[in-house]
C-alpha cells in the first residue's frame, strides 16, 4: 500500500517568520561593516578532497558523461573572488553534504560564510561573537584551547598519546575491529563528538582553538610547546556546533601538498579519490589576500534562538519531506 505524502511544511509559521528575521538580521550586520554580499555557484566542477566530507554528484547533461558536484561549501569560489579584488565578503547560500541526516543534520542547509581582508583569527572570531550573541541575545563566549578540553572531558591528551592510546580510549563507543580504519584524527574527532562536545557551551558559549594541524586543511599552522597548531576555532552554544573557522592559508604549494594528502587518505579509507580544484589553485597562484573565513550554519542558529531540538522544526521541507 502506497503512502501519501506529507505535503505539509515541518516548521511552524513562527519558525518560518523567525527565519525571515534572521536573514535580515544577518544583511543588516554585513551592510554595517561595508562587507559585500555575493553570489556563487551551487553546482561546481569540482567537489572537495576533504576526507571528513562526501559531496553529492549531479548529472549535468542527460545522455552526457559531464557531470558536476553540489557544493559542500561555496568556500572556493568565494576565495577566487578574494583573489580578484573583491575585499571583504560573505555569502548566505544553500550547501549539500551526502549522508548527513539526522537530529541536527539534513543533506541540504543553509550556510552563511564570510571573508574577512585583513583580519587573523582572533579578529574574526571577535566579529563572530558579535553576530552570534547579537542575534541569540547571549552571553559572549570564553576560549579554551583543544588540547585543555580534551584532556577535560576525555581524559587524554591529543598531542601527546600514542595511537593505541587514543584506540583504547575509544572503545568505549566502537568495536576494536571498527577502531582499526577510523586512523588518528578519525579517534580525535570520536571523542570530540563524544565526550567533549556535549559539555561544551552549557553555561556560556565557548570557542574551542588550537586545533592539531592535520585537522585544518585549509588553516595556517604555527608551532606551540614543540607541537604544529591550526589557526582554527570553532564556536559551540549549549552542546551544537555552530561555526568553523580559520585564519587561511595563501600557500599555494603547500594547499597542493595537503591536496594530495587528503587524496591519499581517501584512497586508504576506501572513499575515491578527488580530482583537484585547479581554478583555485590558480587563484591562490594570483594571490589570496591575508584574510580570516567562516562558515556558519544558519539552521543550527536558528534552533538554538528557538529552543528546538530537531531541525526538522527549522525547515520547510526536510530532505524526507523535500
Amino acid at each position: 500500500m502506497t503512502r501519501e505524502p506529507v505535503w505539509q511544511p515541518s516548521a511552524s509559521q513562527a519558525a518560518l517568520e523567525s527565519r525571515a528575521q534572521q536573514l535580515a538580521f544577518v544583511r543588516g550586520f554585513f551592510a554595517q561593516r561595508g562587507v559585500l554580499e555575493v553570489e556563487t555557484p551551487v553546482l561546481g566542477r569540482c567537489g572537495v578532497t576533504d576526507v571528513n566530507l562526501d559531496g553529492i554528484h549531479a548529472q549535468v547533461a542527460a545522455g552526457s558523461r559531464a557531470g558536476g558536484w553540489l557544493q559542500t561549501s561555496p568556500e572556493y569560489h568565494m576565495k577566487r573572488l578574494l583573489a580578484a579584488g573583491c575585499g571583504s565578503i560573505y555569502q548566505v547560500s544553500r550547501v549539500f553534504r551526502d549522508g548527513e541526516h539526522g537530529r541536527r543534520h539534513n543533506p541540504e542547509f543553509s550556510m552563511l560564510e564570510w571573508y574577512r581582508t585583513g583580519f587573523d583569527d582572533l579578529a574574526l572570531m571577535e566579529e563572530v561573537s558579535d553576530l552570534v550573541c547579537g542575534w541569540l541575545g547571549c552571553q559572549r563566549p570564553v576560549v579554551i584551547q583543544y588540547r585543555c578540553a580534551l584532556e577535560r572531558w576525555a581524559g587524554i591528551d591529543p598531542f601527546a598519546a600514542t595511537d593505541r592510546e587514543l584506540m583504547r580510549r575509544c572503545e568505549q563507543w566502537l568495536e576494536p575491529d571498527q577502531l582499526a580504519d577510523l586512523g588518528r584524527d578519525g579517534c580525535l574527532d570520536l571523542l570530540m563528538s563524544f565526550a567533549v562536545e556535549p559539555h561544551l557551551g552549557r553555561d556560556k558559549p565557548v570557542f574551542i582553538t588550537g586545533y592539531p594541524a592535520s585537522q585544518a586543511s585549509l588553516a595556517r599552522v604555527s608551532r606551540s610547546d614543540g607541537f604544529e597548531t591550526a589557526h582554527r576555532f570553532e564556536l559551540y552554544v549549549d552542546g551544537l556546533e555552530l561555526c568553523n573557522g580559520y585564519w587561511e592559508l595563501t600557500d599555494p604549494q603547500e594547499q597542493r601538498l595537503r591536496f594530495e594528502a587528503d587524496n591519499e587518505l581517501r584512497k586508504r579509507s576506501g572513499k575515491p579519490e578527488m580530482v583537484v580544484d585547479e581554478a583555485f589553485l590558480a587563484a591562490l597562484e594570483q594571490g589570496l589576500p591575508e584574510c580570516s573565513g567562516v562558515a556558519l550554519g544558519l539552521d543550527r542558529l536558528l534552533m538554538l534562538k528557538l529552543g528546538v531540538q530537531n531541525i526538522s522544526e527549522v525547515l520547510a521541507f526536510p530532505f524526507e519531506r523535500a
